[in-house]
């Protein structure tokens, strides 16, 4: 078997891949679409790619067969840049095993009531002088706009303000729960600054 070559890019919906395969026959082309595996195979030229790095829609992603190459599109479950096809990093959408005594189960992620957590927070948040605090008050005009728009939302707002935050490790800020609610939020950190989380 050989392995063909391959590239591909991405958006946070989709990631595009093109395998160099030319001439190939539409007729003799598999390719099958797993939520965390891809499968191309032509004749003796074969493309595996497991486990994919986050994971796919397998009834919505579809192909082209070219001259040159053979065009995939992978549509993504959870929307955010994968930065590289294949790798074991945790899939955001499946639930993983308290620990590693309990590999053979599945335990459910118990879901945060994102209401009560709301209140709590707001019902400890005091004003803070700059006297006490000195990054209080440094920009009053933003921090006031952020408070207005928090304080004038509806529920489904400040839940998906909250959670995004919360989430995304203070770097994204969403009021759209429709699209907060469906999966985890992606760290995002900016252009040219990498994420690194502590060790406690």
């Amino acid at each position: 078997m050989t392995t063909l070559r391959h590239e591909f890019y991405e958006t946070d919906e989709k990631l595009t891949l093109s395998i160099f395969d030319k001439g190939a026959d539409p007729e003799q082309v598999k390719i099958s679409f797993e939520p965390r595996k891809f499968t191309y195979e032509h004749g003796d030229k074969s493309l595996v790619l497991e486990p994919l790095k986050g994971q796919i829609d397998p009834a919505k992603s579809d192909y082209t067969v070219g001259k040159v190459k053979v065009e995939v599109r992978l549509v993504k479950m959870a929307h955010g840049r994968w930065g590289t096809l294949v790798g074991d990093a945790p899939d955001p959408l499946t639930a993983f095993p308290t620990s590693a005594a309990s590999t053979t189960t599945t335990v459910r992620k118990q879901q945060k009531n994102w209401d009560r957590l709301t209140t709590e927070i707001l019902s400890k948040e005091k004003e803070v002088s700059p006297d006490q605090d000195p990054n209080a008050g440094g920009d009053a005009a933003v921090n006031d706009f952020f408070r207005k728009l928090y304080a004038d939302a509806d529920d489904d707002t400040r839940r998906a303000m909250m959670k995004s935050y919360s989430e995304s490790g203070g770097t994204t800020l969403s009021t759209n729960w429709d699209e907060v609610g469906k999966a985890p939020v992606e760290v995002k950190p900016p252009e040219g600054s990498e994420w690194k989380k502590w060790a406690a």
